[in-house]
Order: C-alpha cells, then sequence, then structure tokens
C-alpha cells in the first residue's frame, strides 16, 4: 500500500490536484474495492495495483480540473470510472453514474456504500432510455462509442448550457463534422506514455443561436 500511495501522491502532484489524505485513503480502497472484487465481477482487465493506480485513478482524475457545473454524468461508468475517482476529488459535484450492467452498477454501488460517497447516485439504465429528473451541466465519457453515438444519444441528458466531454486517446479525425467543438485538450497522465486528450462538445444552445 505505501508503493500505491507514493505512485498516487506524485501523480497527484504532477496533475496539480491538493487532495487530502481522506481523499487519498478513499482512492486507494477504491483501488482494494476493484481488485476483490474484480474476480468474480470482471471490472477490468488490469490486474496489477500499481497499474490500476495510473491507469484508474490518474487517468481519471486527469480531466477534474475541466468539470464544468454541479450535476454530472458518467456515462458507460463500467466499475464507476471516471466517476467515483472524480467524486471523490470533488465533493462538491453530485455525480450520476450509469451503466446498463446490473453487475457493474452492483459493485460501483458498493463502493459507494464503504466510501459513504454522499455526491453519488447509481443508476442501471441504457442511456438512450434514461430520462432523468433533471437535466445535467456536463456528459462526462471515457471509451465509450464513438463521438458521433454519443452526441446523439446525450442530447437529451443535458441542459442548454450543458458540455459532453468525452475523454478519448488519440484526437478523432472527424472532428470537424462537429460544429460546436469547444475545445479539445491533451491529457498528460502522469506514468502513462499513451495519448490522451479531452474532447468538450457544446453547449448546445451555441448550435442553435
Amino acid at each position: 500500500m505505501e508503493t500505491l500511495h507514493k505512485i498516487l501522491v506524485s501523480g497527484l502532484n504532477q496533475l496539480n490536484l491538493t487532495l487530502s489524505e481522506s481523499q487519498i485513503h478513499q482512492l486507494l480502497n477504491f483501488i482494494a474495492l476493484i481488485e476483490k472484487w474484480n474476480k468474480a465481477y470482471n471490472l477490468t482487465a488490469i490486474r496489477n495495483k500499481e497499474e490500476m493506480v495510473r491507469l484508474h485513478l490518474l487517468d481519471s482524475l486527469s480531466v477534474a480540473p475541466y468539470v464544468e457545473g454541479k450535476r454530472v454524468i458518467d456515462i458507460g461508468t463500467g466499475a464507476g470510472l471516471p466517476g467515483i475517482p472524480l467524486a471523490i476529488c470533488l465533493p462538491d459535484v453530485d455525480f450520476t453514474l450509469l451503466d446498463s450492467s446490473s453487475k457493474k452498477t452492483r459493485f460501483v454501488q458498493q463502493v459507494v456504500l464503504e466510501l459513504k460517497l454522499k455526491n453519488v447516485i447509481v443508476c442501471t439504465a441504457r442511456v438512450e432510455s434514461y430520462n432523468p429528473p433533471q437535466l445535467f451541466d456536463a456528459v462526462l465519457t471515457r471509451a465509450f462509442s464513438d463521438l458521433n453515438d454519443i452526441v446523439k444519444l446525450t442530447a437529451h441528458l443535458l441542459t442548454k448550457s450543458g458540455v459532453l466531454m468525452a475523454m478519448k486517446g488519440q484526437v478523432p479525425d472527424d472532428l470537424e463534422q462537429f460544429q460546436i467543438v469547444n475545445s479539445v485538450i491533451a491529457l498528460n497522465v502522469p506514468g502513462v506514455e499513451a495519448e490522451r486528450c479531452l474532447i468538450k462538445i457544446g453547449p448546445i444552445e451555441e448550435a442553435e443561436s
């Protein structure tokens, strides 16, 4: 655990994120829960805990400075990524974590209970059939479908001033088709050499004006 703590703290420093020791403890407990449940639930192909810190925690937290608004939905959250790390890092933001796999949402709900996260709601549904009681300021996706599908599937979830935030590897070649691409942000994830970027699309009201 000491090695994981060092990797995490070093990565947080490189990302210019200041977290309390309690938050760091929650993040490491999250990794421990993934490892514990992984064999039965097949949550992630990554089995090495040091790699989990880099590829799950730090990768998720690399977008923390760019999260907008008070209400955020993480589409296709899987094992709770990036939603759980971001909810720990941003306790004043309300997160809804949505996935169509009840097996995975069962795990995420257990994480929420064990880590005592007050700002997370877990939902089991397909994105196209999910009708929230209140719209979101931001939709966040990580490794979920292609951009064109993401835009179509999530438009009904956003307020008019809301933005779609898609975490990707390389910058997609077809960005020019989206007239409301707000920005493409290169992400530098500590300890990860692969390319990472965040594509922000929206707000919707700009496309309608």
